[in-house]
């Protein structure tokens, strides 16, 4: 299943490389199913899908399969910050306690901290803090004590328990990991922001997000809990791991590569009560696809602008001191730390030779825990998504695997 188009500086013959790399992964039982999705300039280079949605029921992944986007979700959320920011209604530098008092009178752990009481008095994250991933917030899923404790907690808003109001609440309750602005860490900070927009604008995020986003870009298949009417084309999530697909710190290689971990029937995806505006969205390849031209184009989607073309490109300008890895990050995160740093919502490569893959300077990027990933190169015009269903997204480098084919097959 491949679409063949003979311009743009791509070869055809080198293209067919990637449907063969994907093949591969579903012969190695590496991944179930995948598909990808190639664009230069708004024209269709590539398409290719491959493999199962449901290996226990024999159904194919397809172009309209359902997926969880999980962090894929993150980019999205702060594209309805920035639209609130251009509305006047906030700045970056506001204390994320104008919105959540709750967030007031902040303590942050003191360095080398073994308990959760350890804790030194600290300033309030702001908006940028979060947006950045420099808050002091964690995931249960990174090293320390915080990510611990959010871990006896089950803090990582699942799709399932409670409300995002209440699941922000317990958030607020703890200890930051670090002083906010002095590290990198992979966080539940979007999330936070989600809940931001909710009190802002007066609508739930869903509502917000359908109002705002989907609705005028044309994404008719992405929301929080996937519908009845969508529950055929809803794929299986899969892990290579024992237990929880999502415990990073107790991860155990078990005796399959593909063990069903959530499915259509019996997923919390099919009636969502956490609006997480980090990792709950699941949606298409097509629908994805529509969001990353809307920032290839600079905010510009089917009517009208979202985001204005200066915010689009702050938005994909490295907001840090230097690259991740300059800022002592002991987290998980979806990208290479060295040569990359960090926008809004995404990140961005500063130097590709660095970051040991191939590609431009000024990709921005972003994936999520199942694998997917997408990226948008101004320099090349493009824009691409691949979308799969295994989770930990570290179990493998088909990122920068992909990254290198789609370069290889570039002779312009």
């Amino acid at each position: 299943m491949v679409t063949d188009f003979n311009g743009h500086g791509f070869n055809v013959q080198r293209l067919d490389r990637i449907g063969n790399w994907m093949q591969a992964y579903v012969d190695q039982r590496k991944y179930a199913g995948s598909s990808v999705l190639i664009k230069q300039g708004g024209v269709e280079v590539y398409f290719n899908a491959c493999g199962q949605r449901s290996v226990e029921n024999d159904l194919p992944f397809e172009r309209d399969t359902v997926a969880r986007i999980y962090s894929m979700t993150k980019p999205i959320t702060t594209v309805g910050v920035m639209m609130l920011v251009e509305r006047g209604l906030f700045t970056l530098d506001t204390p994320i306690s104008k919105f959540i008092p709750s967030f007031s009178d902040m303590q942050a752990l003191v360095p080398g901290a073994t308990a959760i009481d350890q804790v030194t008095p600290c300033a309030t994250p702001t908006v940028h803090h979060l947006l950045t991933h420099t808050s002091g917030l964690s995931y249960p899923f990174n090293p320390g004590v915080l990510a611990q404790e959010m871990e006896a907690q089950d803090l990582v808003f699942k799709p399932r328990g409670g409300t995002l109001a209440e699941q922000v609440e317990l958030v607020a309750a703890l200890p930051l990991a670090f002083e906010p602005g002095t590290r990198w860490e992979y966080s539940v900070g979007i999330d936070i922001l989600g809940r931001i927009i909710e009190i802002v604008s007066g609508k739930s995020l869903d509502q917000f997000f359908q109002d705002e986003i989907f609705l005028p870009l044309g994404m008719t298949d992405t929301e929080f809990s996937v519908r009845s009417q969508n529950i055929n084309r809803f794929a299986s999530l899969y892990t290579p791991l024992e237990g929880n697909a999502m415990d990073l710190n107790a991860a155990q290689i078990g005796g399959s590569s593909l063990r069903l971990a959530d499915e259509a029937g019996s997923s919390p995806f099919e009636a969502a009560t956490v609006w997480s505006g980090g990792g709950g969205l699941l949606g298409t390849l097509d629908d994805y696809m529509l969001f990353a031209e809307m920032i290839r184009q600079g905010g510009k989607g089917r009517e009208g602008h979202l985001l204005s073309p200066r915010t689009l490109e702050f938005m994909m300008s490295n907001h840090l001191p230097g690259d991740i890895a300059s800022m002592g990050p002991q987290s998980f995160a979806e990208q290479p730390m060295e040569g990359m740093g960090f926008g809004l919502g995404g990140a961005v490569v500063l130097d590709p030779a660095r970051a040991r893959c191939p590609g431009s300077i000024g990709d921005f990027s972003w994936g999520g825990m199942a694998s997917t990933f997408f990226w948008v190169d101004p320099v090349l015009d493009l824009s691409v998504v691949f979308f799969t269903q295994l989770s930990p997204s570290s179990s493998y480098s088909s990122r920068a695997e992909l990254k290198a084919l789609i370069h290889g097959a570039l002779l312009t």
